[in-house]
């Protein structure tokens, strides 16, 4: 086994904006370094530092792989077991070929959600994947996405080569933990990385788990990303967190898009609004969890005619937005949420919010069916 680098190599890490080293290695993280000062809630590192669509790229004619990580996971007072690492994704030539547990590395223990943690240290380690076709091939190892995860070393028995451009279209998207998918059954279960493989796409998730709140860090990102095909999906969090009234949400998008726009003037950009939460559907937040795990609106629904935002008044002002922009803007598109989960699949939110691992795998088929579709948005490329 010989032992490649990481940083300065042959390997690409596609998915990460910033390379944090730490002292096992390097922590990828989704957002730039610049953006940190700008953080007004310590989640959104947390957010940034968990890998959705984040994966190691190369070839190479080796049989067997090692990768050496250290992980960073969770565990409550009282909790028997730390909180699951997540998968390793291996695939080889486009097709899963193996699916690892995430060595446990650091755990950070806590009284509860909020509270003061405490370390408990961690050692690094090995997921190894062997029998692997023989020849060269392209392969790419992803990280999973609900869990931080620094990268240490990369060993194989075989030589190890820079990808070759395969010209395939640059995707980024933003969202919310409906698109972050913590719940989903691997990395390459979310549902950006199922339309992504379907649709023929390199896909960059800049989705932040109960931060997407339409910051204008991220919008100054995208605009500064290379990308084919751009899309947001945007409004749960707002509600939840009763971030905006009605007067201040319309021109927070409209804000965000402009700034989008001055760096991808042209570029396909599909805004896609909430998927169906009973819960805040017709009610505005904030939300908090019940005793039966499941989430519960604490808005009043008559707020609403005064300006408070439910899922549906988001609905409603994004595809204003759209339509109104469209005139003058017609690589511009709208995609209701109900689309990809309707109000007929809420058995498949077990919280009540967040989708299921098939659901999200199911989202990712109707995505890729509508965007990539002869006539859809991400077809129609300038």
């Amino acid at each position: 086994m010989r032992d490649y680098p990481l940083v300065g190599g042959p390997v690409e890490i596609r998915g990460a904006l910033d390379l944090e080293a730490t002292p096992a290695g390097v922590m990828p993280r989704r957002l730039p370094a610049w953006t940190k000062e700008q953080y007004q809630d310590p989640s959104v590192f947390g957010g940034t530092v968990m890998p959705s669509g984040v994966r190691l790229v190369f070839r190479t004619d080796a049989r067997v792989l090692e990768f050496v990580v250290l992980t960073s996971t969770g565990q409550l007072d009282g909790d028997p077991e730390p909180r699951p690492t997540g998968m390793l994704d291996l695939r080889v030539d486009g097709a899963l070929v193996g699916r690892q547990r995430a060595p446990l590395g650091h755990v950070l223990r806590m009284a509860g959600p909020g509270a003061a943690q405490r370390l408990i240290p961690g050692e690094p380690g090995t997921a190894r994947f062997d029998a692997l076709p023989a020849g060269m091939k392209n392969v790419e190892l992803w990280l999973p996405q609900q869990t931080p995860t620094e990268l240490v070393a990369l060993r194989a028995d075989g030589e190890v080569l820079a990808p070759l451009p395969d010209g395939r279209p640059r995707w980024v998207h933003h969202g919310s933990s409906i698109s972050h998918c913590l719940e989903a059954d691997g990395p390459t279960g979310t549902w950006p990385v199922v339309a992504a493989s379907l649709g023929g796409a390199e896909v960059t998730n800049l989705s932040q788990p109960g931060n997407d709140m339409l910051d204008p860090y991220v919008a100054r990102t995208i605009r500064d990303l290379p990308a084919d095909l751009i899309s947001l999906e945007t409004g749960v969090n707002i509600v939840a967190r009763n971030g905006f009234r009605l007067r201040t949400f319309g021109p927070a998008v409209h804000g965000f898009l402009d700034t989008i726009r001055d760096g991808h003037p042209d570029t396909p950009l599909l805004v896609v609004s909430p998927v169906s939460c009973p819960a805040l559907d017709g009610c505005p937040g904030p939300t908090a969890v019940g005793r039966d795990g499941r989430i519960t609106a604490l808005g009043d629904p008559a707020e609403v005619a005064l300006g408070a935002l439910s899922l549906q008044v988001v609905r409603d002002e994004l595809a204003r937005i759209v339509t109104a922009r469209r005139a003058r803007d017609p690589h511009l598109h709208y995609l209701d949420g109900r689309e990809l989960l309707g109000p007929a699949e809420v058995e498949d939110l077990p919280d009540g919010l967040h989708p299921s691992a098939a659901a999200y795998r199911r989202m990712g088929e109707r995505f890729a069916a509508h965007a990539f579709a002869d006539r859809g948005p991400f077809r129609g490329r300038p």
